[in-house]
């Protein structure tokens, strides 16, 4: 299985980025402890997994502390040792796509409506670990679910609405 795993972070600087290597992870604190070395001072920290262009989880930590997830699909921890290193202890079900109500997220009117990809998506976890970075669960849930839309672009999305995706892309150009 291949994957792409980078940690964006914001300290009193603005916003860096590194990539971060999984392998031989233990568990998701181990995970965590790899997202503190990358600025062991950050405000906020975020990893970003993206896994054969089909799954995508989000583990965020706020001063090195309080670990969140977020993954756009339950199936990933279930087909991946990956997936259930990075969501496997999580019980419930995030929102459902279809209980997003319709409009509670303004499109822009000259881009065509996306419809809805994956019916059959389970995304876990906290769908608001980056609502107050200004992504909203509905958003985040859309983004997720939009025909199209790898787990690369929902990465790309999110990180240009934070004001990181340059960081990001010098990554990705490596």
């Amino acid at each position: 299985m291949s994957y792409f795993a980078a940690a964006v972070v914001r300290g009193s600087g603005g916003w860096a980025a590194a990539e971060i290597d999984l392998n031989g992870a233990a568990d998701v604190d181990e995970v965590a402890d790899r997202m503190r070395d990358v600025d062991p001072d950050a405000e906020v920290t975020l990893l970003f997994v993206e896994s054969d262009d089909v799954y995508l989880a989000i583990l965020r930590l706020d001063e090195g502390e309080d670990l969140r997830l977020f993954g756009s699909d339950a199936a990933f921890a279930e087909e991946s040792r990956l997936g259930a290193l990075l969501l496997g202890d999580i019980g419930e079900p995030a929102l459902e796509v279809d209980e997003v109500a319709p409009g509670t997220v303004a499109e822009p009117e000259d881009e065509p409506e996306q419809p809805v990809a994956d019916p059959d998506a389970n995304p876990v976890g906290d769908v608001d670990l980056l609502a107050d970075l200004g992504i909203p669960a509905p958003r985040l849930l859309e983004l997720c679910a939009s025909e199209g839309m790898l787990p690369s672009d929902v990465t790309a999305e999110v990180c240009l609405m934070l004001g990181c995706s340059d960081e990001l892309e010098a990554l990705r150009e490596v």
